[in-house]
């Protein structure tokens, strides 16, 4: 994108404090650091010779100039743009809003000290700024939809910045200081991953493009491969309310000849144990069950599920995209054979996840769906991201560091959502357990209301109706419907998605325009009017049409 269009989309409060943060610490004391940091660890190789340091002194010196004359030209044409009057700030709207996620609040007066300063990481900020025609509107965008996606964390992005710059090897090339480099930090990111689920062996951690394709590996991979050494071997167990992901590679397979049980949860969204156990036969190769459902935030009982599929000898996956980095995992105490974990549900980038495959004797086997190069051990060839790779590590650190701080957040807002709208509104329902969940995931439905329509009118909040994978269609949740809501009142759900970023201030805001919103389509609906009728029957003579 050209300079310009940069900055007419920068939504910060102080474009040109925010431009010239970008200048001072992204060109030069950000590049001066890293010129360090890399001349540090070069010296230190062993193997590195002085020509081969000053070479790359020079060009990183010669990287700090083309950064600073683009910058310098950058600001050129930012002044030009301002004196035009095409940047119009208002300061005003941006006074009492809490940007960070401790709730501290952005000093107007702070210095440019880069974009990761003592106040907090300036674009961590998520309340726009939108100049509307009249110039008088004032929106507030806030993001609540955190089961669809999160934003990166400041900490996992700083991380990535050096392998995205100048650590830029080949994890595979091993003759070198750069494929060196990255190999170990691929490794570390391991060691982070399997600290947050109690892996044992770096070996164990399979890093794939997703969850999506870590649950397509998972499956077809273990059913193709067991079922070739035993024809007999072509059952699956999974539930109703599984990611669409693990539905459709099921029915995949059920037109390769394998045979599939879905299991009804109860109306809680909990499958039953028994249920499980007796849907065991002696051709079951494996069960799949999510950790948390992505719709509704229930948490289903792992490790019991882990310790019947051990004690029946099948093999046991789990969805963990969202469960991961936000609920303990212990693979160990679980007995979980095979686990999914996506890098952008925990404040990871996107386009990363991993498979965990535990080992154990006998080794757990599977066929690759992907052949190349021989990587992950020859599971899923291709070059790996290490920049992703290294942020999704950082983000699993975080996580292992903060998840007890989290939990006891969105734990708050779940419970404050509940009690505000429970005593200004009648006629909701709370979807799914609410013991036995996840609290950063909130389900609700608003009887009488549609839920797309409440959507629009809620457009500057970001929310869902269901998952992100489906939310484009307009058919009810199938999860919704399969722990027996009807139709008609899982057309009225709503999804909303707390998470490490956000503030008490942007929960307030929720809660009162949630109010404002369902009260005003209710009074548009003639059904809502014909229940209030039914509640409170009138005494008065209802006057009667005669049509013609």
């Amino acid at each position: 994108m050209k300079f310009l269009q940069i900055i007419k989309h920068l939504k910060l409060q102080n474009k040109k404090n925010a431009l010239d943060n970008f200048v001072n610490c992204r060109t030069y004391e950000h590049i001066s650091n890293i010129n360090k940091l890399f001349l540090n660890n070069f010296s230190s190789t062993k193997e590195h010779s002085e020509h081969g340091q000053v070479k790359h002194e020079n060009f990183l010196n010669k990287y700090i100039n083309n950064m600073m004359k683009t910058a310098k030209m950058g600001q050129q044409k930012y002044n030009m743009y301002v004196s035009e009057g095409n940047v119009n700030i208002n300061e005003e709207k941006y006074k009492d809003n809490n940007i960070s996620s401790n709730n501290t609040q952005y000093n107007n007066n702070s210095s440019n000290s880069g974009i990761l300063n003592d106040e907090g990481p300036l674009w961590k900020d998520h309340i726009d700024d939108v100049v509307n025609e009249n110039k008088k509107k004032k929106m507030n965008r806030f993001y609540l939809d955190s089961q669809a996606t999160t934003m990166i964390d400041p900490r996992v992005l700083d991380k990535m910045l050096p392998y995205m710059t100048y650590i830029y090897g080949n994890a595979h090339s091993r003759n070198h200081f750069f494929g060196w480099e990255s190999e170990k930090a691929v490794e570390d990111a391991r060691t982070n991953l399997l600290n947050l689920i109690n892996g044992k062996n770096n070996k164990e951690i399979i890093f794939t493009s997703g969850a999506t394709e870590s649950n397509n590996l998972a499956l077809i991979g273990i059913c193709t491969y067991y079922n070739k050494l035993n024809k007999q071997k072509n059952h699956i167990i999974t539930s109703q309310i599984e990611h669409k992901c693990i539905l459709q590679t099921c029915r995949f397979l059920q037109t390769k000849g394998f045979e599939v049980t879905y299991l009804k949860p109860d109306t809680n969204g909990l499958v039953k144990l028994d249920d499980i156990k007796n849907s065991i036969k002696d051709n079951t190769i494996m069960a799949s069950f999510i950790f948390v459902n992505n719709e509704i935030g229930v948490i289903q009982d792992i490790e019991n599920i882990g310790n019947l599929c051990k004690e029946k000898n099948i093999l046991f996956h789990t969805d963990a995209s969202q469960a991961a980095g936000k609920v303990p995992i212990d693979v160990q105490k679980m007995n979980i054979d095979l686990m999914s974990m996506s890098g952008h549900k925990l404040y990871g980038p996107k386009g990363i996840g991993a498979l965990y495959i535990k080992r154990k004797k006998p080794n757990i086997r599977l066929n690759a769906l992907i052949h190349g190069g021989g990587q992950e051990r020859g599971l899923r060839s291709g070059t790996l991201p290490t920049h992703l790779i290294v942020g999704f590590g950082e983000a699993a650190k975080v996580c292992s560091l903060e998840m007890n701080r989290d939990e006891k957040k969105v734990r708050y807002f779940f419970n404050y959502v509940k009690d505000y709208l429970t005593k200004h509104l009648d006629y909701i329902v709370f979807n799914g357990c609410q013991i036995n969940r996840y609290y950063g995931n909130m389900n609700i439905s608003f009887l009488f209301v549609e839920g797309e329509s409440l959507l629009m009118s809620l457009n500057e909040i970001a929310l869902s109706s269901g998952s992100a994978c489906t939310s484009s269609t307009l058919e009810p949740s199938y999860v919704l419907r399969s722990i027996g809501i009807s139709e008609d009142i899982a057309h009225t759900s709503i999804r909303i998605g707390f998470n490490r970023f956000t503030t008490f201030f942007e929960v307030q805001q929720l809660c009162i325009n949630l109010v404002k919103s369902v009260e005003r389509l209710r009074s548009i609906s003639p059904l809502y009017e014909m229940e209030l009728e039914k509640k409170n029957p009138s005494n008065d003579d209802i006057p009667k049409f005669i049509w013609t």
